[in-house]
């Protein structure tokens, strides 16, 4: 695992590893898979492409990892699937990366990897069906000027131009911008555009600093942010700044998720992973080294989420994985791994939803499904269908 431990995007490296141990953890205690039991192997990348690489390296070349698992963000991935397949020959493959980015669901990476999630342009196609909708059809984009902010941009234009729209204003940002620095530069741009919605494609920091500053400007129109943002902390953002200036940040926001609500109780794998993270909350932390090197802990002191979006994902990761290792017998070989998820057809994780890999077409994403919640009360809480009339222009 390659994710960014340390600077602006730890937050979602740290829930996926997370709620990946949970799973894995009693699996561990009972003896693990076929008697062997799975560690997570996790490298600090900071969010940045050139570590990614030499990350891979290590895990490749240097550890001789089983898999490559749930590395996090498209800039990171990117950048390491050209080494995947340098290294086809010894059947490395990359397993349920956090990301909606297209890279590796066409080819010439498409078969290097296997995703659990439903992709960005997924994502973004639902916002704008349900926004146009409820005819907001002057739809902008806020974004990161990098391959993950690209590939959501890319993403909207498609699902507007299936409208017969275009984006109607674009404001970027930098990789790393932090939640406190200004984005009146942007929020100006969305002054002067006017758009009945925007679209962010960004992490928590600068998307919660965005909005804030949207808000406080008095830009009113619904913001919308995809799973990657990190929906706990920039909540967690928002609500500290709207306790301190006394106004509420999150009102008209609408965030699209690939997973199911954490607080969901109906669903079976909601349950279990409820019960894992309140079992093993406190072992199942990435090491201090990861999280703070150079031990400034005092100053960066990280306090884990109860329950979260990512930390179910990386949960329902593991879970997967898991399943597949069972299936491989009690001499499993990378060789395999691929035919092996290939041939598991239709399946159930208890997400009370069918997710399948293989078929005719050769599937290599598991799951479709987009859902949509909006903050009430201080938390997220799913986003029905007719509830979006409310936003009707």
């Amino acid at each position: 695992m390659s994710a960014d431990f340390s600077a602006s995007a730890r937050a979602l490296s740290i829930e996926l590893y997370r709620g990946a141990m949970a799973y894995l953890r009693p699996v561990n205690n009972a003896g693990g898979v076929n008697g062997r039991r799975i560690a997570i192997s996790a490298y600090d990348d900071q969010y940045e492409p050139d570590l990614a690489i030499r990350n891979t390296l290590k895990l490749m070349d240097g550890e001789n990892v089983f898999a490559l698992f749930s590395y996090v963000g498209t800039p990171t991935m990117n950048r390491t699937l050209p080494l995947l397949r340098m290294h086809q020959a010894k059947d490395f493959l990359l397993f349920f990366p956090f990301t909606g980015a297209g890279t590796n669901r066409i080819p010439p990476y498409d078969q290097l990897s296997f995703n659990l999630r439903a992709s960005y342009d997924q994502e973004t196609k639902g916002l704008v069906d349900h926004f146009i909708a409820v005819n907001r059809t002057r739809i902008a984009v806020f974004y990161q000027a990098d391959a993950y902010g690209r590939a959501g941009w890319a993403g909207l234009r498609e699902a507007l131009a299936k409208h017969g729209l275009e984006i109607a204003g674009e404001a970027t940002y930098r990789r790393g911008s932090p939640f406190d620095q200004s984005y009146d530069r942007q929020v100006a741009i969305m002054q002067r555009l006017q758009p009945d919605a925007v679209i962010c494609v960004g992490t928590y920091p600068a998307c919660a600093g965005f909005i804030r500053d949207m808000r406080d400007r008095g830009v009113d129109c619904p913001v919308a942010t995809i799973s990657f943002v990190g929906g706990g902390a920039m909540l967690k953002l928002l609500s500290t700044a709207g306790r301190e200036f006394n106004k509420d940040y999150t009102s008209r926001l609408v965030s699209s998720q690939v997973v199911p609500s954490y607080d969901d109780n109906s669903v079976p794998a909601v349950r279990e992973y409820r019960e894992a993270m309140d079992r093993y909350r406190d072992a199942i932390m990435p090491p201090d080294s990861l999280l703070y090197p150079g031990g400034n802990r005092k100053e960066r002191e990280y306090a884990p989420l109860p329950y979260g979006f990512i930390s179910l994902e990386g949960y329902l990761n593991a879970k997967l994985f898991v399943g597949i290792l069972q299936r491989m017998g009690g001499d499993p070989r990378r060789a395999d791994l691929a035919q092996t998820v290939l041939n598991m057809g239709d399946f159930d994780l208890g997400m009370g939803q069918p997710l399948s890999f293989g078929g005719p077409t050769g599937r290599r994403q598991a799951s479709d499904k987009v859902y949509y919640t909006v903050v009430r009360d201080g938390r997220f809480v799913p986003f029905r269908d007719g509830e979006w009339e409310a936003w009707a222009k």
